[in-house]
């Protein structure tokens, strides 16, 4: 099974890259994929790309998914 995880978009680099952020955490994905991509956009990563963009609000939704999934797993 692969999960993609929704990341808010905070600098864009070189390349087609750009730092991206969730829940504290930052990582450094390939934009390639997309064809417009601007910071604070939403972005749905998977292994190192970012393969869709999301709107705020269903980006919102699927991490309040994940948050409570997580409290009742206890992770």
């Amino acid at each position: 099974m692969c999960i993609a995880f929704p990341m808010k978009v905070k600098e864009l680099l070189p390349d087609h890259h750009g730092i991206v952020e969730s829940d504290g955490v930052e990582r450094r994905v390939s934009l390639r994929l997309l064809e417009q991509c601007g910071v604070n956009d939403y972005v749905l990563v998977h292994a190192g790309y970012a393969i869709e963009k999301l709107s705020e609000e269903s980006a919102l939704e699927n991490l309040r998914i994940m948050n409570e999934l997580k409290d009742e797993l206890g992770l």
